[in-house]
C-alpha cells in the first residue's frame, strides 16, 4: 500500500472513531460508512439514505474473527460454509439472540448481516479502526447505488465528512445476501 493511501486510510479512520460518516470503495460499489458504537453516526446514515431503522445494517469486517460471538456458535458445517466465502462479497445473515449487535444495526430483526470484505481499502479501513463498520450502499433509498466517487459526491455533496479515494472492485452486483442457517438468498 502507497504512503498516501495508507495516510487517507487512516484520516477515514480517525473521523469513523470520532463519530463522522464517510463514502468507500468496496467490492462493487461506493460504501456509506460509520461505526456501530456510534449512533448518532448511524442515524446520519438512515437519514442521508431516507432508510427506515427497522430494515437493518450491514456490518463489514477485515476478518471473520470480528464476528466471533456470533459465528462460534453456530453450526459446524454452517461455519465453515461462510468461512470459505470469505473474503468476498458475499453477506450473511445470522442470529444474533443475544443482542451483540447494537438495536440500531439490527432494525426490527433477532438476526444481524455480517461481510468479511476481500476488498483492500474497505479491509484495511476495518483494520484501522479495530472492527466491524457500518456499511451500506451510497445512494439514497429508491435510487441506482453509486459506481463512482464522482455519483457519490452528486448524491451526497458535503454532507459526508470524508471520501475515501480508491477503485471499486470491479463486481458488477452488491453483495449477494444469504440466511447464514438455510442458504435461502435475500438478494443475489
Amino acid at each position: 500500500m502507497s504512503s498516501l493511501s495508507a495516510f487517507r486510510i487512516r484520516r477515514a479512520a480517525d473521523i469513523l472513531l470520532s463519530g463522522g460518516l464517510i463514502t468507500h470503495p468496496t467490492e462493487a460499489v461506493w460504501g456509506l460508512a460509520c461505526l456501530p458504537s456510534f449512533p448518532a453516526a448511524t442515524a446520519r446514515l438512515l437519514d442521508l439514505k431516507q432508510r427506515h431503522p427497522a430494515k437493518g445494517l450491514i456490518l463489514v469486517a477485515h476478518d471473520a474473527s470480528c464476528f466471533a460471538p456470533l459465528i462460534d456458535p453456530l453450526p459446524a458445517e454452517v461455519r465453515q460454509r461462510m468461512l470459505d466465502a470469505w473474503p468476498a462479497a458475499v453477506t450473511f445473515v445470522v442470529p444474533d439472540p443475544h443482542g451483540w449487535a447494537a438495536p440500531w444495526v439490527r432494525g426490527s430483526h433477532d438476526s444481524v448481516a455480517i461481510r468479511v470484505s476481500g476488498h483492500p481499502l474497505t479491509s484495511a479501513l476495518s483494520r484501522a479502526v479495530g472492527g466491524p463498520l457500518i456499511s451500506t450502499s451510497a445512494n439514497p433509498s429508491g435510487a441506482n447505488p453509486a459506481r463512482t466517487a464522482l455519483k457519490a459526491r452528486q448524491y451526497f455533496g458535503e454532507r459526508l465528512d470524508y471520501y475515501l479515494v480508491g477503485e471499486t472492485g470491479g463486481a458488477s452486483r452488491p453483495s449477494r445476501i444469504l440466511d447464514a442457517l438455510t442458504g435461502e438468498a435475500f438478494r443475489e
